[in-house]
């Protein structure tokens, strides 16, 4: 078991979203779905209170609380992608009903901000001759497009 995992908050959907999470993801599952006992503000007896879930192999928690999360990019999910199928089906899923961001962010429909990347992206940026070229078309792009970058 982590010693440490996110917790991440919701008005009502946190099973709703750990399904979607899951279904993105290989080594992704559902561990446990905790029901209120009583009514709490989170909701009444019967509903979820709690889903704890795997993602990529990272235990995670949703729960769902009384009140609508305002999360920020101040912590966001770095999904390192291997290919640019990879990082256009990501794209298009968390992107469908959320907002594309510069720079390979994205945040989803819930308001999770992710970072969609390709994971070559530590190695051109160590190349101190390629990586102002790198970093410059980093900063132009929105989704990351793995050939521009590589091209640079």
């Amino acid at each position: 078991m982590a010693k440490i995992s996110p917790c991440l908050w919701f008005k009502g959907e946190a099973e709703e979203a750990a399904r979607f999470y899951v279904s993105l993801l290989p080594d992704s599952r559902i561990d446990h779905i905790q029901r209120n006992h009583v009514d709490t503000p989170g909701g009444p007896a019967g509903s979820v209170m709690v889903v704890t879930f795997t993602l990529a192999g990272q235990p995670f928690m949703a729960m769902n609380g009384c009140t609508t999360p305002e999360y920020t990019a101040a912590v966001s999910f770095k999904v390192d992608c291997a290919d640019q199928a990879e990082i256009d089906r990501l794209w298009a899923a968390l992107g469908e009903g959320g907002t594309e961001q510069q720079c390979g962010w994205i945040t989803d429909r819930y308001g999770v901000p992710w970072q969609i990347v390709p994971e070559i992206l530590p190695r051109l940026l160590s190349d101190a001759q390629r990586a102002p070229r790198v970093m410059s078309a980093l900063m132009g792009m929105v989704k990351l497009d793995m050939a521009a970058l590589e091209a640079a």
